[in-house]
């Protein structure tokens, strides 16, 4: 596939996982766009499905191939945990723990909150309790309790 094709398919691949519309993602990827790639502004498929809490998506994606901890954006976003428990989107959470995300992996390259701080400070109790569930660990002043 040439270059300019491939970047094509992977900048409609993001906007279809986006708005999680599961047949455009699923022809892009039978047509050749690769599950783990970027847009020009480096956002990944898996993460804008994850952020914008479309599980149905996100599941076809990691079956497909995303890497569940690979970062998104330059700088500006994050891994697909983060943005999935920033918002408590608690059904993309599962699915991405299920297919290996580390419950762990600060984003912003280690230096950034962890998905466990982002549900906390939410608050989404149940997507709190999913990564706890999942091994994450609590650290600093987070709290992991309503009241």
């Amino acid at each position: 596939m040439n270059r300019r094709r491939r970047k094509k398919r992977s900048h409609r691949l993001v906007s279809a996982a986006s708005i999680g519309d599961t047949a455009a993602v699923d022809a892009l990827l039978r047509a050749g766009a690769p599950a783990e790639t970027t847009d020009a502004e480096g956002t990944t498929p898996l993460y804008a499905a994850a952020v914008h809490g479309a599980a149905d998506t996100v599941r076809r994606l990691l079956a497909a191939g995303a890497s569940p901890d690979t970062e998104s954006g330059h700088g500006t976003e994050g891994t697909p945990l983060c943005g999935a428990a920033c918002w408590g989107h608690t059904e993309a959470v599962r699915a991405l723990l299920a297919h290996g995300a580390d419950p762990d992996l600060r984003e912003d390259h280690g230096t950034g909150r962890s998905p466990l701080e982002w549900a906390a400070t939410g608050p989404y109790p149940e997507t709190t309790a999913v990564l706890l569930a999942a091994g994450a660990r609590p650290v600093g002043g987070v709290r992991t309790s309503a009241g």
